[in-house]
């Protein structure tokens, strides 16, 4: 296994998508090797963290050399990806999870993130705007993730229908993703009901009418995605170029 609902955004520099399923040390630094990724951003909560680890073989700084990665000039050591924490724990941020019964509570729940942490997605974007490529995911790799890849494909100029596109193709992906975290969550958690991975609970639902309810609600609210960063914390350099590419 790897990592599942992988796409790249933004021209590349960004890919998105689940956690490492699967992954031993090997497999992990073949992976990152093999996307060329320089940074993994990481939204998931400890204790995600905890059930599914990144097996990687850090240095002091906690980043991670890919295999066969080139030596940093006139250095002879290997350069670093950088495991990035960045958690928000959707249980305990900006409503509840049990609460979302339609698509228009699901882009709710998205905003209500917004409102209440918007130095997160700033944050979760800042290695993008320094210019690394850089691997963003949560759990599933649709909610957070989906939100962060959202607000970067506004911020680089996207239209809505970009957006959309995006978001909604996570659907396709979905059973496939629900039954490696089923499965995944049996073996640590062995409590864990069934009915927790049910593919007819909206919150383990990617519609398009989610994804448009936060759009408008983000553009009544916050306005531009470069405004919005810019008041998150990005610098207005560190902003451009992700509009940019630079």
């Amino acid at each position: 296994m790897a990592v599942l609902n992988l796409r790249p955004l933004a021209g590349g520099r960004i890919l998105r998508g689940s956690q490492p399923f699967g992954l031993d040390a090997a497999g992990t630094s073949n992976f990152l090797e093999q996307h060329g990724i320089q940074a993994i951003m990481d939204l998931r909560s400890d204790l995600e963290r905890s059930i599914v680890p990144w097996l990687v073989d850090s240095g002091a700084d906690g980043s991670v050399p890919p295999a066969g990665t080139p030596s940093r000039a006139g250095t002879g050591a290997p350069s670093r990806v950088e495991v990035i924490h960045n958690p928000l724990d959707p249980n305990a941020v900006a409503g509840s999870l049990q609460a979302v019964e339609t698509p228009e509570d699901l882009g709710e729940l998205y905003l209500g993130w917004l409102r209440v942490r918007p130095q997160w997605v700033a944050d979760a974007l800042r290695p993008v705007a320094q210019g690394r490529r850089t691997l963003v995911h949560c759990s599933l790799g649709k909610d957070r993730t989906g939100v962060v890849s959202a607000v970067a494909l506004m911020a680089a100029g996207a239209s809505d229908e970009a957006v959309v596109n995006d978001y909604t193709a996570t659907t396709a992906n979905l059973p496939d993703v629900l039954k490696v975290m089923a499965d995944t969550w049996r073996l640590h958690v062995p409590s864990t009901p069934a009915q927790y991975f049910s593919p007819d609970l909206m919150i383990l639902q990617s519609p398009e009418a989610a994804i448009r309810h936060f759009l408008m609600g983000f553009a009544r609210e916050f306005g531009d995605a470069r405004a919005f960063l810019n008041e998150a914390g990005l610098t207005a350099v560190e902003v451009e170029r992700l509009r940019d590419g630079s």
